[in-house]
């Protein structure tokens, strides 16, 4: 594939990567199960959301998307800077969520305490039983790869990409046969017609001809 079609590819893997890595975000990373049922308000599993496990990700997706537009009408040069910019958002997105899924306890901390009130590392740990992780981390991981390789796409072939340009078309002033068209007569009559006001505003009458040669006044018209 050449290097004008990846555009259109690495456009699409920078806005998948972006909305998996907010979207992942936004739903439940982790069944977190405490030693004291009665510490959650049902006694069932909490539900921990990776605005908790991984708070980062919001600004990570949102900036990944940001940069499909700017992409797009980038020149050369500032598509060379943001391409570096978008592996760097990558990683970041790798880093975020490959540190809740390696450290899970962690991550879920601030739902412990917010459940029961206890603070502290070592108390919160004393008191998760279980933290089952779901497909989501996983799918923030998928976006992270997403946009490193879409970053390394660009950063090869986005020198050749073609430019974003607009074409202006001038106005059609005559016919295809050559004549000139309606609309054109039309305002050079409408002109015309301001022309014989302005004179009238004058004192000049626009019927007379220009004096001839002999220097008498020409027959009106």
């Amino acid at each position: 594939m050449s290097a004008a079609r990846m555009k259109l590819p690495a456009l699409v893997a920078t806005i998948l990567g972006g909305g998996l890595a907010l979207l992942s975000w936004s739903q439940t990373w982790f069944e977190l199960e405490l030693a004291d049922a009665a510490a959650s308000s049902s006694g069932d599993a909490i539900a921990v959301p990776g605005s908790i496990a991984s708070p980062a990700l919001a600004a990570l997706g949102l900036a990944g998307l940001a940069l499909v537009a700017a992409l797009a009408i980038a020149g050369p040069a500032i598509r060379m800077v943001l391409a570096v910019l978008e592996v760097v958002l990558g990683g970041c997105v790798l880093l975020a969520a490959g540190m809740s899924l390696g450290d899970p306890i962690a991550a879920v901390s601030p739902a412990v305490t917010d459940a029961t009130g206890v603070s502290g590392s070592d108390p919160t740990t004393e008191l998760v039983v279980s933290a089952v992780p779901t497909a989501w981390p996983v799918a923030a991981l998928v976006g992270g790869v997403l946009l490193v390789a879409a970053g390394i796409v660009v950063l090869v072939t986005g020198t050749r990409w073609p430019a974003a340009s607009r074409r202006y078309r001038s106005p059609r002033l005559a016919e295809a046969d050559g004549t000139v068209s309606a609309a054109v007569r039309g305002r050079a009559a409408s002109d015309r017609a301001i022309d014989d006001w302005d004179e009238l505003s004058r004192g000049d009458d626009p019927t007379d001809e220009p004096p001839g040669d002999d220097g008498r006044p020409g027959a009106s018209r």
